[in-house]
C-alpha cells in the first residue's frame, strides 16, 4: 500500500508542477488578462442596469412580489447567456495552443527532455488551464448571480448546480483543445472548436424548434449535434436549473428550451472530456516532435 501511494505522489507531482507553470503564464497572458477585463465590463454595465430596472420596478412595478422576481430572473438569465457564449469563447481561443503552438514553437520538446512522462505533460498543462478557466466561470458566472443577489436580494434556487453545469461546459472546450492539439496546428484546433461549437449551437436551437412544432426528425438532428460537442447542451440544463418554477411553466424563450437535457447528457459530457483527454494522451505519447 505504501508502494502504491508513493508512485502515486511521484505521477502527480510533475502534473502539479506543470499545471502550476502553465496557470502563471496563462493568467500573464494578454488575452486572458483582455478576457478578465471585458468580464469586469460586462459585469459592471449588467449590474448598473440591474440596479436601475430594480429601482424601477420596487416604485412601478407589479405589486406581487413573485412577478417582480419573475422579471428579474428573467433578465439575469439573458446575461448568463451571454456569459456563457464569453466563457465558450475564451476556452476555445484561450486554450487553442496549450499543445499545437508549443510543439510548432519547440517549446514542449525542452519540457519533454525532462524525466517526465507525456501523459504528465499534457495532464499538467491541461488541469492549470481547467484553474484559470474555472476562474473566469465564477468571475462571470458568480458574478451576475451574485451581483443579483446583492442588488435586489433574490438568489435562484438552483444557482450552485448552475455555476458547477458552467463549469463543466468550459472543460469540454479544454478537452477538444488537448485532443486537437496533438493533432492539428493551433488554427485549426481553434477553427475546430468554434465549428464544432457552431454546429452545436444551431443543433441545440434546432432542437429546441423541433420540440415546439413536435417535430421527432429536427429534435433528433439537434441530439445528435449535441454529441458532437455538448457544450451547448449543458448550458441549456444550466439555464433549466437556474430558472424559477414558474419560469419553467410559462414555455419556451430565449433562454431557455423547450426540451431539458438529461442526466444522461450531464454523464454524457464527463464521458466527453474523460475520452477525449485519454485520446489525446495516447496521440501525444506517439507524436514525433
Amino acid at each position: 500500500m505504501n508502494a502504491l501511494y508513493s508512485w502515486i505522489a511521484e505521477a502527480l507531482f510533475p502534473i502539479r508542477w506543470i499545471g502550476e507553470l502553465t496557470f502563471r503564464e496563462a493568467l500573464r497572458r494578454r488575452l486572458v488578462m483582455a478576457a478578465f477585463g471585458l468580464g469586469f465590463a460586462f459585469l459592471a454595465l449588467f449590474g448598473l442596469a440591474l440596479f436601475l430596472i430594480h429601482r424601477e420596478l420596487a416604485r412601478f412595478g407589479p405589486p406581487d412580489s413573485r412577478m417582480r422576481e419573475e422579471i428579474l430572473g428573467f433578465f439575469m438569465l439573458a446575461a448568463l447567456y451571454v456569459a456563457n457564449f464569453l466563457i465558450v469563447m475564451a476556452a476555445v481561443v484561450g486554450t487553442a495552443d496549450t499543445i499545437a503552438g508549443e510543439i510548432a514553437s519547440g517549446v514542449i520538446q525542452a519540457v519533454a527532455a525532462r524525466p517526465v512522462a507525456r501523459w504528465q505533460i499534457l495532464l499538467g498543462k491541461g488541469l492549470g488551464h481547467a484553474l484559470w478557466l474555472l476562474m473566469y466561470v465564477l468571475w462571470l458566472g458568480g458574478g451576475v448571480i451574485g451581483g443579483t443577489a446583492l442588488i435586489t436580494g433574490w438568489v435562484p434556487r438552483g444557482w450552485a448546480r448552475g455555476l458547477a453545469l458552467l463549469g463543466l461546459e468550459a472543460l469540454i472546450p479544454l478537452a477538444l483543445s488537448l485532443w486537437a492539439g496533438t493533432r492539428f496546428s493551433t488554427l485549426a484546433t481553434g477553427a475546430l472548436g468554434l465549428g464544432l461549437y457552431g454546429v452545436a449551437f444551431i443543433g441545440g436551437w434546432a432542437e429546441q424548434v423541433g420540440g415546439l412544432v413536435g417535430q421527432a426528425t429536427v429534435v433528433d438532428l439537434g441530439i445528435l449535434a449535441s454529441l458532437l460537442m455538448p457544450a451547448e447542451a449543458i448550458w441549456r440544463r444550466a439555464a433549466y436549473e437556474l430558472q424559477s418554477p414558474m419560469a419553467r411553466l410559462m414555455g419556451p424563450n430565449p433562454f431557455t428550451a423547450t426540451t431539458i437535457p438529461s442526466d444522461r447528457m450531464v454523464l454524457y459530457a464527463l464521458f466527453y472530456i474523460a475520452l477525449l483527454i485519454a485520446l489525446a494522451a495516447h496521440r501525444f505519447e506517439r507524436r514525433d516532435l
